[in-house]
């Protein structure tokens, strides 16, 4: 994956609450108490760290792909633990691989990625 691809990606799972272009992406699943497609949450780490390695010494960053990645981190969360409150059933990992993502867009953020 490159970085136009990576940042594409992660644009398109991180906005499409907004644009509803695809029922099947990574926000919109979440805002329906639906469990990830398997692999999208390894496919959004690994935008994510191609994004870091591509910006990382980046003093600026765009405001589409930093809107998309904020969405990503908070919503993502933010409808984890309404599906809490609303009995759904996540799959075990999902806590874990939503920090990981939170990880990543801070370490996007402020240049320095967090094993």
């Amino acid at each position: 994956m490159d970085y136009k691809t990576a940042r594409n990606f992660l644009i398109n799972q991180g906005t499409a609450l907004e644009t509803q272009r695809n029922g099947d992406d990574f926000l919109m699943r979440l805002s329906q108490g639906k469990s990830p497609v398997p692999g999208q949450v390894t496919s959004i780490l690994l935008a994510l760290k191609m994004v870091f390695d591509a910006l990382k010494d980046e003093p600026n960053l765009d405001k589409e792909l930093v809107y998309a990645l904020h969405l990503l981190s908070f919503e993502s969360r933010h409808f984890y633990e309404k599906g809490l409150r609303d009995g759904v059933e996540w799959p075990f990992l999902l806590n874990e691989d939503l920090n990981r993502i939170d990880v990543a867009v801070r370490g996007i953020f402020s240049g320095t990625w967090q094993s």
